[in-house]
């Protein structure tokens, strides 16, 4: 049996659900980002509990068909972007639609209508945000990131990094230098 699980995007949230199940005696064959395979049926009294146990972790078990496919959509993103070495170097729309076995327009419909916003604008932050994270860990230069992440040029990634943070990623780099100073000082 599966079980989907909304803002399941990180292995400590991986973690947090094994330990949820194990509390429960649910034997599970496999945990991914998103989704949950357990060995047997769970009985209501089983999800009640621990859809419970998960709200108080911020995590929540999904049950209507749209939710669960923008949770799908959301996880296929997310590992791509901040868990595999190289991102797919097919478009996104043919990598997304192939992994969960969709039409494209259909999930893009879908995703815009439940989320506000477009697959290719949630792409985008989820790209952002791996950008800030690979400058934090200040072991890639620029270009390194920008061809990391596919974009055509340093000066393309600078334009949409400003165009969704406000700031250059320069600047940004260079506020995290000034935070670590001043906690220094303490």
């Amino acid at each position: 049996m599966k079980l989907y699980i909304k803002y399941m995007v990180s292995l400590r949230c991986k973690m947090l659900v094994k330990e949820e199940l194990k509390k429960l005696g649910l034997k599970y064959v496999k945990v991914d980002l998103g989704v949950v395979e357990i060995m047997e049926d769970i009985t209501i009294d089983q999800q009640t509990l621990l859809n419970k146990n998960l709200l108080a972790s911020g995590l929540e078990l999904l049950e209507d068909k749209k939710s669960i496919l923008i949770e799908k959509i959301k996880n296929v993103i997310t590992e791509m972007i901040h868990y595999s070495s190289e991102v797919p170097k097919v478009n996104y729309s043919d990598y997304i639609s192939e992994r969960l076995d969709y039409d494209y327009t259909y999930l893009a419909n879908t995703f815009s209508e439940v989320k506000g916003i477009t697959i290719q604008q949630f792409i985008i932050i989820n790209k952002i945000e791996r950008v800030k994270e690979l400058l934090l860990y200040d072991e890639l230069s620029l270009s390194e990131i920008a061809h990391k992440l596919h974009y055509s040029s340093v000066a393309h990634l600078s334009n949409q990094f400003k165009k969704i943070t406000g700031l250059t990623p320069t600047f940004y780099k260079q506020l995290k230098e000034k935070r670590k100073g001043n906690l220094e000082d303490l």
